[in-house]
This record gives structure tokens, sequence and C-alpha cells, in this order.
């Protein structure tokens, strides 16, 4: 298949590199990484500006990455275009400072294949794919990836996987046979089967945990960093416990986790996905509405979930 790349024009082109200077194709990625979630105008186009201060904010918080178009970024509601402005920007915008994963899963290996392509293009420094609904099969599954990672052979490419829908350890040992697979970005509470995905491999592996309310256990179980949605307003706290378990401080890391856990409590009983572009805009910054099929909050819910977040530690979280 011939794949054209179109540039939406935001991209100047530079050498990509890492802030400490290594080559862009280093393939352990670590720390704490925010899902980026996507603001959109009131004209339900991608809003380019808040993006760009998104990113700015989220860099000045020594995130260690950032992870792009993936669930909370709501990219497979969205168009190729805005998929690609969304990838352009937030390249331009972090300008080689931190590395960038660009998630391309679409159900149309096509156009993954497409927003892979475009990826390399704007030299993001890896790749990654949920795996497609509907479609179960190992083997199957294990064709769409192959097809995405040899579309790019030199792109690191993670597996984003949710715990309880396919047989994580099984497909990963299918899907290790892709040169370029680095790991996996795995969203599940089963840390006996997030352990045996950390285990696979030793060298340029990487596991991500996507369960922010298991941060401590899944850094407790070898995770390499975590990717989650609540990252977006408070990283500094999913940074702090892991670096705390890291030093053997396990009482303090669970104080964190805890804390951190009533905030993600009360936006999951908002509905969570609901929940997370008001957040933002309570912090400063104006997210619009939720792509569908998610929906907004109802006004009286919307003030519920303010109204209760101001009984946490929610304020001296997002300042961590």
């Amino acid at each position: 298949m011939n794949v054209v790349i179109q540039s939406t024009g935001v991209i100047n082109h530079q050498t990509y590199q890492y802030s400490h200077g290594k080559e862009k194709n280093v393939r352990r990625f670590t720390g704490a990484w925010p899902a980026l979630a996507t603001p959109i105008t009131e004209h339900g186009e991608i809003n380019v500006p808040v993006l760009r201060k998104t990113v700015e904010h989220l860099v000045g918080k020594q995130v260690d990455g950032l992870y792009i178009g993936g669930t909370t970024g709501e990219g497979i509601f969205m168009s190729l275009h805005s998929r690609q402005l969304v990838a352009e920007t937030v390249s331009d915008q972090v300008n080689s400072r931190i590395p960038i994963i660009i998630h391309v899963g679409s159900i149309s290996v096509d156009d993954a294949i497409t927003l892979a392509k475009h990826a390399e293009y704007i030299k993001a420094n890896g790749i990654s794919s949920v795996v497609t609904p509907y479609y179960k099969n190992v083997d199957s599954l294990y064709h769409y990836y192959e097809q995405i990672g040899s579309s790019v052979p030199e792109m690191p490419l993670l597996a984003y996987m949710f715990g309880g829908t396919v047989n994580a350890v099984s497909l990963m040992q299918k899907l290790m046979k892709i040169p370029t697979l680095v790991g996996a970005k795995y969203s599940g509470a089963d840390m006996f089967e997030f352990r045996q995905l950390v285990q696979l491999r030793e060298e340029n592996w990487t596991i991500f945990s996507g369960m922010d309310e298991q941060c401590l256990f899944a850094a407790m179980s070898g995770a390499h960093g975590n990717v989650g949605s609540t990252l977006n307003f408070m990283p500094g706290v999913y940074r702090e416990i892991r670096k705390s378990a890291e030093e053997g401080n396990y009482h303090y890391s669970m104080e964190l986790q805890n804390r951190a856990n009533k905030v993600t409590r009360i936006m999951q009983s908002y509905g969570f996905e609901r929940s997370i572009k008001p957040v933002m805009r309570k912090i400063g910054f104006d997210f619009g509405k939720p792509c569908l099929p998610n929906l907004p909050l109802l006004e009286k819910d919307l003030h519920g979930l303010y109204n209760e977040l101001e009984k946490t530690d929610f304020l001296e979280l997002v300042q961590m």
C-alpha cells in the first residue's frame, strides 16, 4: 500500500534528540508520562493554543514523556487530519526536550499505517496501538501489529492493552516476533499478569502501567513507568510515588497513592472520561467538551465534581 504523508504545516524539521543528547531511537522509555488529553474548541476543532500551553506546562512539570492520541486523547474518535494536527503540534512544542509516543491505533489498519508513517515523518520517538476491538484472536492481532510495525521499520512499537480483554502474556509472546516491538502499555489491575509482561525480556523493553490507581503496585512489580490520564493535572505525585518506592519508602508512597486515588475515585463516580476536561478547566486549561460518543457532564454534576474535589488534597497534589 502506498501512503502519502501530508503535513499540516506545523512542524519545522530539526535533528530530534532527547534532552540528554542520545539519539531518538533509544528503546527504553521510563518514568511518568501523561496520556495527553486533547483540547477542543466550541466548533469541534483542535484547540491548538491550549494544546501548546498544556504541553509547555507539562514539560515544566518535568514529565518524562508524552503519550499522544490514546484513549484519554480521544484519538480514535477523531479524523486522520485532526490526529495528525495534534501529533505535529505536540512534537513542535516539545521541540526535542522529552520523548513522545504517538498512538496510531485504528479499526482500519490502513489508517493506522498512515498515522504510523506520519509519526515517523514528524520524528516521534515511538508509536503505539491499542488492541483492536472485536478481534481477540492472537494470530489476527499479530498480523494487525505486524503490518503497522513493518510499515515503519525504524520506529519503536508498543502494544496497548487492557487487562481482562485479551490474554496479554500470550499476545505479547507472539508480538515479540516483530523486530520493532519494545514493550507495552498495560491498563489493568492484575499485577501477576503485569509482572509476567515485565519478565518477558530484559533489554530494550518497556512495560508501562496504564492504571494510575495502581502506580505503586506496578512499580513494585517492575514497571518501567506509568502512562495515565490523571498525570495531565497531577504528574508530580506519580513521579514522587515511584521515587519513594525506589528508595524503599513504601509507607510514604502508599500515602501519596491513597491521596491521589481519592481524586481518581471522585472522577470515576461522575464518569471518568467525562470528568477529565472539567478537571483541566479547574486548573486553568479550557479543554472544551469531550468528543462523541463521550458526553459532557451535566451542570449539576459539574458542581458536584468540583465541590467534592475541594474536600480532598487536589490542589496540593496539582502543585507537586
